[in-house]
C-alpha cells in the first residue's frame, strides 16, 4: 500500500484530466469550479486505498473514486443553496458566484455525471457500484432532511443525531471504501466489513468535526470556530450538555441557543464553558474514541495482511488526531 499523498496526487491528476471546458459554459464552468476548490479528497483516496488493500491496481478504481468525489461535491453545491452559504472552502459558493438556477442545474448534472462514471466498468461491477451508489445517495438525502428537521425541533435525541450524521456523512465514507472492494472483486464479507469500517470511522470523523468546531484552533481549523454555536446547531456536544446539566445550566444553554447576537463571541465562550463544565466535551471525546475502536474491531475479521490492517489503523488514528 502506498502513502496517502501518492493516492492524492494520482487522483488529482485524474480529476484534472476529467475536467475540461465544455458547452454550454454556464453549465460546466460551475462544475469545474467546485471540483477544483480542493478539500481533503478523503473519500476518493479511501476508494483507491481499499482497492489496493484487496490486491488490485488502484488505477482501476479511479473512475469509482471520481464518482464519489463528483457526488460529494454535488451534495455540497445543493447544501450551500439550502444553507444560503456565501463561502465554501474559503471561496465563493457556486450559487453566489453564478446564480441560484445555475447552482441547481449544475448540481443536477453532477449527479448524472457521477452515475455515468460507472459505465467504464464491466456489467457485474457496474450493477454492484450503481446499486451501492443509489442506496448511499438516497441515505445522504435522508440525512440532510433530518438535519433540516432538527433545526426546528427541541426534542432531538442522541440516537436521532447519530443516525443523522451516519446518513449525512458516514455512509458515503463507507460506500467509498466498499466501491474500492467491489472494483477489486473482494468477497461479499470483505466488502461488508470494509463498508462498516468506513461507516464507523465516518461517524467518528463527524463527531470530531463537531468537537473541533467548538474547540479547534482557529489558525488550523479552516472554518470559523464556533460556527455551529452561532447557527444554534443541535450537535452531539449540545445534546450531551443538555443531558448532563443541572436545571439552571440547562435553561441557560437553551436561552443561549435561542438568541442571535450581532457579536457572537460572548455567546460562543459561554456555550463552550457549559460544554466543558457539564462533562459534554469529555463525553464527546470518549464517543469519538468509541467509534474509532468500533472501526478498528471490524478489521480483526478482515482477511487482509497485518501490514494493511496497521496502515488502516494508522490512517484512522491520523484522522481522529487531526486539528483541521
Amino acid at each position: 500500500m502506498q502513502d496517502i499523498s501518492s493516492y492524492q496526487d494520482a487522483f488529482i491528476d485524474y480529476l484534472n484530466a476529467y475536467i475540461a471546458p465544455k458547452e454550454p459554459t454556464n453549465l460546466y464552468e460551475p462544475i469545474n469550479y467546485i471540483l477544483q476548490l480542493g478539500g481533503k479528497r478523503l473519500r476518493p483516496v479511501l476508494t483507491l486505498m481499499t482497492a489496493e488493500i484487496f490486491d488490485c491496481d488502484y488505477k482501476k478504481a479511479l473512475d469509482a473514486a471520481l464518482s464519489v468525489e463528483v457526488f460529494h461535491n454535488f451534495s455540497l453545491v445543493h447544501d450551500d443553496i439550502m444553507d444560503d452559504a456565501p463561502l465554501r472552502r474559503g471561496q465563493t459558493t457556486v450559487h453566489e458566484k453564478w446564480d441560484l438556477n445555475t447552482g441547481i442545474l449544475s448540481g443536477d448534472a453532477m449527479l448524472i455525471m457521477a452515475y455515468q462514471l460507472f459505465e467504464n466498468y464491466e456489467p457485474k461491477q457496474f450493477l454492484e457500484l450503481a446499486k451501492l451508489f443509489s442506496k448511499t445517495a438516497l441515505e445522504v438525502c435522508e440525512g440532510q432532511q433530518y438535519d433540516v428537521d432538527f433545526e426546528t425541533r427541541d426534542d432531538v435525541t442522541i440516537a436521532e443525531y447519530l443516525k443523522m450524521i451516519e446518513y449525512k456523512t458516514a455512509v458515503l465514507v463507507g460506500a467509498a471504501m466498499k466501491m474500492g472492494a467491489i472494483v477489486a472483486n473482494a468477497s461479499q464479507d470483505c466488502q461488508d466489513s470494509i463498508y462498516n469500517f468506513g461507516r464507523y470511522l465516518g461517524i467518528a470523523f463527524q463527531l470530531q468535526d463537531d468537537f473541533l468546531d467548538a474547540f479547534g484552533d482557529p489558525k488550523t481549523f479552516g472554518k470559523q470556530v464556533g460556527g455551529d454555536i452561532i447557527e444554534n446547531k443541535k450537535t452531539y456536544l449540545y445534546l450531551k450538555a443538555l443531558e448532563f446539566s443541572n436545571e439552571e445550566d440547562k435553561l441557560q444553554l437553551e436561552h443561549l441557543y435561542g438568541v442571535s447576537p450581532s457579536d457572537p463571541s460572548d455567546k460562543i465562550e459561554a456555550v463552550k464553558q457549559l460544554f466543558v463544565s457539564s462533562g459534554s466535551a469529555e463525553a464527546t471525546k470518549k464517543e469519538i474514541e468509541n467509534y474509532t475502536k468500533k472501526a478498528f474491531s471490524v478489521l480483526e475479521s478482515l482477511k487482509i495482511s497485518e501490514v494493511n490492517k496497521n496502515a488502516l489503523k494508522a490512517f484512522g488514528n491520523d484522522l481522529m488526531n487531526r486539528n483541521t
